[in-house]
C-alpha cells in the first residue's frame, strides 16, 4: 500500500514532484561535478537535465490524456502518454551518446579529481531522492496504469543506477590513483543509458501499435466471460488492446435465435458490467449472434 491516499498520488502531483526533485539533483550534481571536475559526476548531472525536460514533456503528454473524448478523438486522448515514453527514450540516447562523446575526451587526455569526499555526498543524496520517488511513481503507476508515470520512474531508477555506478567509480580512482577509471565508469553508464532509452521507444511503439492487454488482464477477461457461458451461450473472436490507461476488449457473444432482444441485450449488458467490474478502466464491446451463425475476417475483400 501507499504512504498517501490515492488521490494525493496522481500523476500530475507525481510529475510535478519528478520537476522539483531533478531541479534539486541538477543543482546537487552541478555542485558536485564543479567541485571535483570528474567527467563520471558530469555524466550524473547531464542525465538530471534529460531528467527534467522529460517530467515537464510527460506532464504536458498526461494532462492532455486526460482530455475528454471529442468529436475529433471519439476514443479518447489516453494514448498521448506513449510520446511521452518514446520521447523520454530519445532524450536518453542523446544523452548517452553526450556522456560518452565527454568520456572518451577525457580518457584521451586523464584528468585528477578533487574534493572526492563532498563529491560522492553529494551525489548520494541526489540519488536518494531520486531513488524515493521513483519507488513511489512505479507503485502509483500501478495503480493509475499510466504509461508516462512509469516510463518517468524507470528513468530515475537509471539515473540512480548512474549515480552507483559513478560513485563506486571515483572511490576507485581515489584509492587506486588510475585516473582512466573515471571516464571508463562514465562510458559504462552511458551504455546502461542507451539500453533504457532503447527500451521506452520500444515500449512506446507497441503501445501506439495496439498491443494487446497484459497477459494478467487477458485472463481475469478469459475468468469473467467463463462465468457466463454455458449450452446457450458462448463467445469467440475475442479481441484486446491497450491506449494508455485504457483497455479495450471486442467479442461476439452468441446466443439463440429464439430469444428476443431485450432477453439477449440484458444478458450482454450484465457481460459488460462483469468484465468492467473485473478489470478497472477495461471498455468493452459485445456483438450479438445467432448461436448457428459465425463471422468471418479472412474475406479477401477486407484486405484491400
Amino acid at each position: 500500500m501507499t504512504l498517501l491516499p490515492a488521490r494525493f498520488l496522481t500523476p500530475q502531483r507525481l510529475l510535478w514532484a519528478s520537476i522539483c526533485v531533478a531541479m534539486v539533483t541538477i543543482t546537487l550534481k552541478t555542485l558536485a561535478w564543479y567541485i571535483t571536475d570528474s567527467v563520471g559526476l558530469l555524466s550524473d548531472a547531464m542525465e538530471s537535465l534529460v531528467n527534467l525536460a522529460s517530467a515537464i514533456f510527460a506532464l504536458a503528454m498526461v494532462t492532455i490524456a486526460l482530455r475528454p473524448a471529442d468529436e475529433d478523438h471519439p476514443y479518447g486522448h489516453h494514448k498521448a502518454e506513449y510520446f511521452s515514453s518514446g520521447f523520454e527514450g530519445i532524450l536518453i540516447i542523446a544523452a548517452a551518446i553526450g556522456i560518452m562523446w565527454a568520456a572518451i575526451l577525457r580518457l584521451l587526455e586523464p584528468q585528477p579529481i578533487q574534493a572526492v569526499g563532498w563529491g560522492l555526498a553529494l551525489s548520494v543524496v541526489s540519488s536518494a531522492l531520486n531513488g524515493l520517488l521513483a519507488w513511489v511513481m512505479f507503485r502509483a503507476a500501478k495503480v493509475h496504469r499510466s504509461v508516462a508515470l512509469d516510463a518517468d520512474a524507470r528513468h530515475l531508477m537509471t539515473d540512480v543506477w548512474t549515480s552507483a555506478g559513478v560513485v563506486v567509480g571515483i572511490t576507485a580512482v581515489a584509492m587506486t590513483g588510475w585516473l582512466w577509471l573515471d571516464p571508463v565508469v562514465a562510458i559504462g553508464v552511458a551504455l546502461n543509458i542507451l539500453r533504457e532509452g532503447f527500451h521506452l521507444i520500444w515500449r512506446a511503439s507497441q503501445g501506439l501499435m495496439d498491443e494487446a492487454v497484459e497477459p494478467e488482464v487477458l485472463h481475469e477477461i478469459e475468468k469473467t466471460l467463463a462465468e457466463f457461458e454455458h449450452h446457450t451461450i458462448r463467445f469467440d473472436h475475442v479481441t484486446t488492446r491497450r491506449s494508455g490507461q485504457r483497455r479495450f476488449v471486442d467479442l461476439h457473444m452468441h446466443m439463440p435465435a429464439s430469444w428476443s432482444l431485450g432477453r439477449a441485450a440484458a444478458v450482454r449488458t450484465s457481460v459488460e458490467q462483469a468484465l468492467m467490474s473485473a478489470v478497472p478502466g477495461l471498455r468493452a464491446t459485445l456483438q450479438l449472434l445467432p448461436s448457428d451463425v459465425e463471422a468471418h475476417f479472412d474475406d479477401p475483400h477486407d484486405l484491400i
